[in-house]
């Protein structure tokens, strides 16, 4: 018989088994709580570490930009100068950077966090990366004494800020047993897929499969539409009230209808993504041809300059067609993402 998932609903209790939202531990369930740190506040990042201090933990945060990690402290909280500054006074360390390359620059760099990281702490792994690498990275961190758990993300920048993120996370019940508190915090529903490192990976590739073509396909109907003379705002009005309709045609044409791309997510994410799901895909021998095609697109955006853009920006790769805001907006400054 095929085993369920754990399932965990958060997002209603403190560590202090008090309502979450807008709760503050009192000074014995302070000490008790395990100290956090949160090192890359990009759209998720700063989200998530915001989250956490509205939780009522003592948020201490680094990112590349000493002036972002330098303003969320002025709310509460600790900017620390390096990775390893930050892992040495924390207890679960969550990384929240973009892929496996600045995972293992956060903490086998330069002033990196696996050395000073004390046995027994955890790190939380947040990136979308290789199931292999992940499960690789697990037995790197065993040798230094350090816990580890695979903890992709999913829901999105708003989500994110607000604590109702999914977690897709696999990793030993010692693992669990210190970091849940902060999981709770940051998420509507956190799942439990194994004891091993790697799963929760494996099951983030698939989301982001789906993500993927998904986006793919909401640009493709939208151009067509437009192409063939019906209004955007339109056809944007009865896809979403029809069967046709999906999370991401939803969320990402309303970008397109407002001719803002500020990269929340940017095409280059997917090309990453995409690119791993076929890479996971290949010793399998296993087809996966609608995913192979939206990444050719994903592709195809990036090289025509776009892919610092928001991932909705794949719609400007078809040809003939007339974008709103496309006469009259300039594209709003980019923001790095950590």
């Amino acid at each position: 018989m095929t085993r369920s998932p754990h399932r965990i609903r958060a997002g209603s209790r403190a560590p202090d088994g008090t309502a979450k939202r807008g709760s503050f531990m009192n000074d014995q369930v302070r000490q008790a709580a395990p100290r956090v740190g949160v090192v890359g506040l990009g759209a998720m990042g700063l989200g998530m570490a915001r989250s956490l201090r509205s939780a009522g933990f003592d948020v201490a945060v680094h990112d590349l930009r000493p002036e972002v990690a330098a303003a969320f402290a002025e709310d509460g909280g600790t900017a620390h100068a390096s990775a390893a500054e930050l892992a040495a006074a924390v207890d679960v360390l969550v990384g929240v950077v973009v892929n496996a390359a600045q995972v293992e620059s956060v903490l086998f760099g330069p002033g990196g966090a696996a050395d000073a990281l004390r046995p027994g702490s955890v790190y939380v792994m947040c990136s979308t990366a290789d199931p292999n690498w992940s499960a690789q990275l697990e037995k790197r961190l065993a040798e230094r004494g350090v816990l580890y758990l695979d903890a992709p993300i999913s829901g999105g920048a708003a989500r994110a800020a607000s604590g109702e993120l999914t977690m897709m996370t696999s990793g030993s019940a010692t693992a669990y047993a210190l970091a849940d508190p902060v999981l709770e915090a940051m998420s509507a529903t956190v799942y439990r897929l194994g004891d091993e490192a790697g799963i929760g990976s494996k099951v983030k590739i698939v989301n982001q499969l789906l993500a993927g073509v998904h986006i793919a396909a909401a640009a493709e109907a939208m151009a067509l539409g437009i192409k063939a003379g019906v209004p955007a705002e339109s056809l944007y009005e009865v896809i979403t009230h029809s069967a046709g309709n999906s999370w991401m045609f939803e969320n990402r044409m309303a970008h397109v209808l407002a001719g803002d791309y500020t990269p929340l997510s940017a095409v280059d994410i997917f090309v990453k993504d995409l690119g791993l799901v076929l890479d996971a895909a290949r010793p399998e021998k296993f087809p996966l041809p609608l995913a192979a095609t939206a990444h050719q697109m994903f592709l195809q955006a990036s090289a025509s300059g776009l892919g610092g853009e928001d991932d909705s920006a794949v719609i400007k790769t078809f040809p003939g067609i007339e974008l709103p805001g496309q006469k009259h907006a300039e594209l709003p400054e980019q923001k790095d993402e950590a």
